[in-house]
């Protein structure tokens, strides 16, 4: 393989972002992190919202930094979190910062919308997507509602990598991964649906044409070059679904593997040749999300570490200790003594995220956790269970025979939980990579660059590159009765 590509991923979650620079050498992926910045939700009235102008300036930054050290970018590629969008009016300037998906209004938005313009089923049979208050479609609903004006007076919609594109190369695009994150994407057209549109007062037209993972919209607009010293750079539409770039970087040899993003959410599913819409999927809530190469990422969000990172925001007195030293605490615990299901709307977005689970226990009669590792222990125990429930319905689902569960993200260097979610699951799981997203990103800018051909390729050069740590199930019995235990305390509350 070409050593003389660079390629330079942006990647942004939820709670901070980076920029890493990739390279391909002998046919492995070599990365070196050149920014990481803070990316805050900001309230205001109520409401909460994201600094799209501040992602923008982060990205501004890197490439700063990059002709400081003298690197020779091939292309750019930008992956986010999905569902929330940008607003632009028809001078093509933004006209408000976007909403943030844990806004508490969009919960009230998704019943109305489901009351008032079309059923669920309906909406399902459609789009294939899971029902999560802060789907796009609620979002935009919720906003007509409110008369929201930015929303009255926009000319173009953007999802949010989408927006920071335009942003750097003035090309508004439709990508087709974070697009089917939305509720309005139809997978058996492979584009925007028009009822679902019409239903919130959008048309096709707002939205820029649909792209898939790979494509190379524009190059960086003049004046961007101007401001940082650099040449017209290719940017690529790579998967702009955070999720769907990682999962374009599991390590798998075959098909027969599902795959858990760990990271603020969980993300457990399977990779399918086509969308999976069934009465049972519907009923446990799965997705349908589109993929690489046309594959369709089917899968159920569940709530990650969310939980254990709000919570250890309240404990200054830890802030010294390593999350191993942390979770080593919590294995001294009891286990199972507190279950919660992390599901469970209370967990949201919580004033206190230690209120919200000591409210849950005491709510269900249970202990309520006092010490930091019991805390943690809860958190631990009651997502590998939750790991175990949703991966009994993929199974249940599955085209295909599941031989391997591969964890990859931030969470998969968590060996604590890794090895609780063999045990509970009853599979072997393999960990890593942990930059899977970045990973993820950088090779389809190398597919968009002609160095690999297909997604197969392209997990052989991510195979090549990393290590795995791998987890065999153990103690069936204990992990039996916990798994009980679980469901009594949590039949009441939603799958």
């Amino acid at each position: 393989m070409q050593h003389n590509k660079c390629f330079l991923a942006v990647d942004l979650g939820a709670t901070s972002g980076r920029t890493v620079v990739g390279r391909l050498i002998d046919g492995k992926v070599n990365m070196t992190e050149l920014t990481r910045f803070k990316n805050p939700i900001i309230p205001v009235f109520n409401h909460d919202y994201w600094d799209l102008y501040a992602l923008y300036n982060e990205i501004l930054h890197a490439l700063h930094v990059a002709v400081e050290q003298h690197l020779h970018l091939t292309s750019i590629g930008i992956d986010t979190w999905g569902c929330d969008f940008a607003l632009f009016g028809d001078d093509g300037y933004l006209l408000r910062n976007p909403l943030c998906y844990r806004d508490p209004c969009h919960r009230e938005a998704m019943k109305q919308y489901l009351q008032q313009r079309m059923s669920s089923d309906e909406v399902y049979r459609i789009t294939g997507i899971q029902f999560l208050p802060f789907n796009s479609l609620f979002q935009l609903y919720g906003m007509r509602q409110r008369n929201n004006t930015a929303l009255r007076q926009a000319c173009h919609v953007a999802f949010i990598p989408d927006a920071l594109i335009y942003l750097l190369t003035g090309k508004l695009v439709c990508e087709y991964t974070v697009a089917s994150t939305s509720q309005m994407l139809n997978p058996a057209t492979h584009e925007l649906d028009p009822s679902l549109l019409h239903s919130v007062g959008l048309t096709r037209q707002q939205f820029g044409s649909m792209v898939m993972p790979a494509t190379i919209v524009a190059s960086l607009s003049a004046d961007i070059c101007d401001k940082v010293g650099m040449p017209p750079v290719p940017v690529v539409a790579v998967a702009g679904h955070d999720t769907a770039s990682a999962v374009a970087a599991v390590p798998a040899a075959n098909p027969h593997f599902a795959y858990l993003s760990s990271g603020t959410w969980s993300l457990m599913g399977i990779e399918t040749s086509q969308a999976i819409i069934s009465p049972e999927s519907k009923q446990y809530n799965f997705t349908n999300e589109g993929g690489i190469d046309g594959t369709t990422r089917f899968l159920k969000n569940i709530c990650g570490m969310w939980l254990y990172e709000q919570c250890r925001k309240e404990w200054p007195d830890v802030q010294n200790l390593s999350h191993a030293e942390l979770q080593q605490q919590a294995m001294q615990c009891e286990p199972f003594r507190s279950l919660i299901n992390p599901d469970d709307e209370c967990f949201a977005n919580p004033a206190s995220m230690t209120t919200a689970i000591a409210g849950y226990c005491a709510d269900t009669h249970q202990p309520v956790p006092t010490t930091h590792a019991e805390f943690c222990r809860c958190i631990f125990d009651s997502l590998a269970l939750r790991y175990r429930q949703v991966f009994g319905y993929l199974k249940q689902m599955s085209p295909f025979t599941i031989d391997t569960l591969h964890i990859i993200g931030g969470g998969s260097k968590n060996g604590l939980l890794n090895q609780l979610t063999a045990n509970s699951c009853g599979v072997t799981v393999k960990a890593g990579p942990q930059e899977a997203t970045a990973l993820g990103n950088i090779m389809l800018q190398a597919k968009a660059a002609g160095l690999v051909d297909n997604i197969w390729q392209l997990r052989q050069a991510i195979s090549a590159s990393v290590t795995l740590d791998t987890y065999t199930p153990q103690h069936s019995e204990v992990w039996d009765e916990a798994y009980q235990k679980y469901l009594d305390i949590t039949k009441s509350k939603t799958l």
